[in-house]
């Protein structure tokens, strides 16, 4: 077995929709793969961390990973140890969906093993679909359902709820509800011309920074030895946490002012060329450079 020199052993953080994945699929490009079997055989540790429950998540486990951040940070492990896991609380979950719904909000609940949607959403991109970019939004939104099998809302029967996905189209109705939930950060992603408002809302006990630093401190290993990629606001947190935050060319504008470097789309061999370019793994030529 390969020997590992602890002194540069890193942690690899890896978001999945737009980072690992194309958004709201499973299949991840095969140079993905290499590279992620690539840094293990090296001895770097690879986590998931991602805004998916553990039933999103689930497919994509197969490529073989140290740990998992899900839920923006509500639900940690680490080699299987479960080190976080921080659901809303009964009142919380029926607060956040009743300002939501007051204020004409559509929300999906992410539960551990289940997603629920508002299906008046749907109706209501149906409504409006010859204007603007509502039809692809449309589009997009039903085939994001059936991929990750996400159920209607009327179905949902109480477990606990980690993170809410919401959707909306004013600012003023989302300002509202803001100042009603002050337990709770709401992360606004960028404006797609759709004249939708879409985000997360996630409890301030966590996000994806702070599950990067539970993380580091499980291991034993320093911060700076972190590495995290990702392609929306919602890394963030990850990215200025990590001693390399690394975004993808396809993603948000706002990230990538904030990232020490980006690398190219998801499906241009953004993550192999990133772990090659930064020395987590190691063509044959890179290696003969390295032991030179």
């Amino acid at each position: 077995m390969q020997q590992v020199n602890v002194k540069f052993r890193r942690i690899i953080f890896l978001d999945i929709d737009g980072t690992l994945t194309k958004p709201g699929s499973n299949d991840v490009p095969k140079s993905a793969v290499w590279a992620i079997r690539q840094a293990r055989k090296e001895g770097h540790y690879v986590f998931l961390c991602t805004g998916r429950n553990y039933a999103m998540l689930r497919p994509v486990l197969e490529y073989g990973f140290d740990g998992i951040i899900g839920s923006s940070g509500g639900y940690v492990e680490c080699h299987k140890n479960v080190i976080f896991d921080c659901p809303m609380t009964p009142e919380q979950s029926r607060s956040v969906l009743r300002v939501l719904k007051e204020n004409g909000i559509f929300s999906t609940i992410e539960c551990m093993d289940a997603s629920y949607t508002d299906t008046s959403f749907r109706d209501f991109l149906r409504s409006h679909a010859a204007e603007g970019k509502n039809s692809e939004l449309l589009r997009w939104r039903e085939q994001l359902e059936r991929s990750l099998h996400i159920r209607p809302l009327e179905e949902y029967q109480g477990e606990p709820i980690y993170k809410i996905v919401f959707a909306g189209t004013s600012m003023e109705a989302l300002a509202r509800a803001q100042e009603s939930l002050e337990d709770f950060d709401f992360c606004i992603q960028e404006r797609d011309g759709s004249g939708m408002i879409n985000g997360e809302v996630v409890n301030k006990a966590f996000d994806k920074g702070r599950a990067v630093e539970r993380v580091c401190r499980y291991l034993e290993l320093p911060l700076d030895s972190a590495v995290a990629i990702g392609d929306s606001m919602n890394d963030l947190e990850m990215l200025r946490t990590a001693g390399l935050g690394i975004c993808m060319k396809n993603g948000s504008e706002k990230l990538k002012s904030v990232a020490d470097d980006i690398c190219p789309a998801f499906h241009e061999n953004g993550i192999r060329t990133a772990f090659i370019k930064h020395r987590l793994i190691y063509t044959d030529k890179v290696r003969e450079e390295k032991l030179a």
